[in-house]
């Protein structure tokens, strides 16, 4: 999977990672991924202390942290924001990134574990026994609403169609782009998954020759020359990527004033395998010097991490 272009900040720079989320979509995923890669890290840290703790793992040298807080801290939540605005006014930066998920996602994971919503004791079931399912999905759209606040401001990942490996890798990428004025993200996915629900711009490129009809091509992916060359050769495909480049070339300006970290442009196609895949490749290169890209394919499984 490409690496940001973005140019590496050095330790002093580093911004605070905020991790958020949906219980369920993956934050101890996401922390340990950052513990790994050198963070000091906090979890279920209470928002009334996130000002002194930076000031004093910055004292201690520590100039990479990041902090998991969510509904379990329900009550402090609210001064979670004004935190993170007074830290900016200082000359901190903080990096919010909010994972989320589907609810009927969240609910297999939570049986498939067995574990309790946070919630789920605010509503216990009349007769003792376990929570049942329709209390199980009150809690998670309970906790949508407390946590909708923290969601707007933040970047959203989407981990319903997500392996522990992918979101690992997506959540360094975005901290490795956080110095950007804004990262460009391109992501492949597809149709009968489900739209991303991170994406800031979807385009359906479903209309397009699809190479899967093509014996020779079925089992490649649209990085393997042959599909290249394939979808290369049609014009349609050719229309179908300028446009896209020309809307984004019209509207990046627009959308770097509007002071946004990241813009997540997702491509969608039948399977997530061939189109989308060769659109996401080819507007990444054509933008890798406009601006920081970072490309996801996320129907296809990341090298090095089959059998993990």
């Amino acid at each position: 999977m490409p690496e940001t272009s973005a140019t590496s900040s050095s330790p002093a720079q580093q911004p605070v990672v905020l991790i958020s989320g949906i219980s369920g979509s993956g934050k101890s995923v996401a922390l340990n991924a950052l513990e790994d890669a050198g963070y000091f890290c906090v979890d279920n840290l209470p928002p009334e202390l996130l000002r002194e703790l930076v000031h004093l793992e910055r004292d201690q040298l520590h100039p990479r942290i990041a902090v998991a807080a969510d509904v379990r801290s329900a009550r402090s939540l609210p001064l979670l924001l004004p935190l993170i605005e007074h830290l900016r006014a200082e000359g901190t930066q903080v990096l919010p990134i909010f994972l989320d998920a589907r609810t009927e996602t969240l609910v297999r994971r939570f049986s498939e574990t067995r574990r309790r919503h946070p919630l789920s004791d605010a509503r216990p079931p009349a007769d003792g026994d376990a929570p049942s399912r329709q209390s199980l999905v009150d809690a998670i759209e309970g906790e949508r609403d407390l946590l909708a606040p923290l969601r707007n401001m933040s970047t959203v990942i989407d981990t319903s169609d997500l392996r522990p490996a992918q979101l690992r890798a997506w959540v360094r990428q975005l901290v490795g782009a956080a110095e950007a004025t804004l990262t460009l993200v391109f992501e492949s996915f597809a149709f009968k998954h489900g739209v991303p629900r991170d994406a800031d711009l979807v385009y359906d490129l479903r209309v397009l020759p699809n190479p899967h009809y093509v014996r020779e091509l079925r089992p490649l992916t649209g990085r393997d020359q042959p599909v290249v060359d394939y979808l290369n050769a049609q014009p349609e495909a050719a229309e179908m990527l300028a446009q896209i480049e020309s809307f984004l070339m019209r509207w990046l300006p627009a959308y770097e004033e509007d002071q946004r970290g990241y813009l997540t442009v997702a491509l969608g196609c039948t399977g997530g395998q061939h189109r989308s895949v060769y659109c996401v490749e080819q507007l990444a290169r054509r933008f890798q010097s406009r601006a920081p890209t970072l490309v996801r394919h996320r129907e296809l499984e990341p090298r090095g991490d089959r059998g993990q």
